[in-house]
């Protein structure tokens, strides 16, 4: 190992684990860890991460969490139900100082983090509207060059800006900002409005716009994340949510949700921490939530009839998706 080079840990080798993972490589000594072993033999043998059919990238391929103990820096690319499992191996081992980014799904991420390392660690959120599509192991597909926006969860504006530095340094686009939670809050908003939708219907996101009755539904959700995040006197990066959904769809129109792919692969999905999320910050603010409520409800049968499914052997092979 190239003891002058930054050394980057990435829990989580799918769509965009693979992604950050491929840009981080041009500038780091990168480390992928991940629970099936079966992709990081496949990484392996490829020579390592490859975006859009350029080279692969050479990368560490990591056979327990202790080959992510000397890392400057972990990136957390789970799934937020996976937070708690993923981390707990790496109670007690991380240096105090190691940051801990989270650019996932949802706004539990921090407390899950902190569940699992204790209350100290330097914690690092965010946003990306980077995308990637997984064409196989380690190799994925983007179309365009998203931004990503960094903030504090815990850690120092020294630390945030240290990621965003590290990130841009490798031709990613990165900006740090003072309060984090609109923005964590903004693409809640956009998560709640299109993720069950989408995966309810079994559709690419662009078909939401198209109907009226999904549409409608969509903004109605919108609107009630919107209206929970105001009781909660955090203040959007928007005017509008429904407008700002529909921007959202735009740009992501001819992909499905990744709660879609959770929903044909069997992987529980995330709706406790997205919608649910929303369900659970207006019932202690007093909003009501009811098409939010709705969407758990509708979505946890899913999960319950796909579960049934499995064990008689009828669940689909998923197509990886890395998307809000």
């Amino acid at each position: 190992m190239d003891q002058s080079k930054v050394r980057v840990g990435i829990i989580g080798s799918g769509a965009m684990g693979t992604l950050f993972g491929y840009h981080l490589a041009s500038a780091s000594e990168v480390t992928m860890l991940d629970s099936n072993r079966a992709i990081l033999a496949e990484i392996e043998r490829n020579g390592g991460l490859s975006v859009n059919d350029a080279p692969p990238r050479p990368v560490r391929a990591g056979r327990s969490s202790r080959d992510l103990y000397g890392s400057n820096f972990i990136f957390l690319f789970v799934k937020a139900v996976d937070t708690l499992k993923a981390l707990r191996a790496f109670a007690g081992e991380l240096s105090p100082s190691t940051p801990i980014v989270s650019l996932q799904n949802g706004v539990g991420n921090e407390d899950a983090i902190k569940t699992a390392l204790g209350g100290a660690v330097p914690v690092v959120l965010g946003i990306t509207t980077e995308s990637s599509l997984t064409i196989a192991p380690g190799r994925v597909r983007s179309s365009e060059q998203g931004n990503t926006i960094i903030g504090s969860g815990g850690a120092s504006p020294a630390t945030s800006r240290s990621v965003a530095e590290l990130l841009v340094k490798t031709g990613m686009k990165a900006t740090v900002v003072y309060d984090i939670r609109p923005h964590l809050w903004g693409k809640l908003v956009a998560n709640a409005a299109v993720n069950a939708v989408s995966a309810l219907l079994d559709c690419e996101s662009g078909e939401i716009l198209k109907d009226p009755n999904a549409a409608r539904l969509a903004e109605a959700l919108a609107e009630e994340a919107a209206q929970v995040a105001a009781s909660l006197k955090i203040n959007l990066p928007f005017a509008n949510p429904w407008q700002y959904v529909a921007e959202v769809i735009a740009v992501g129109a001819d992909s499905k949700s990744s709660m879609a792919f959770d929903l044909e692969s069997g992987h529980p999905s995330e709706i406790d921490h997205i919608n649910g999320a929303v369900c659970a910050a207006g019932r202690r603010t007093g909003v009501p939530t009811p098409y939010n409520d709705a969407m758990v409800r509708l979505i946890k049968a899913k999960e319950a009839l796909s579960a049934k499914a499995s064990r008689h052997g009828e669940l689909v092979e998923p197509r990886g998706r890395g998307s809000p």
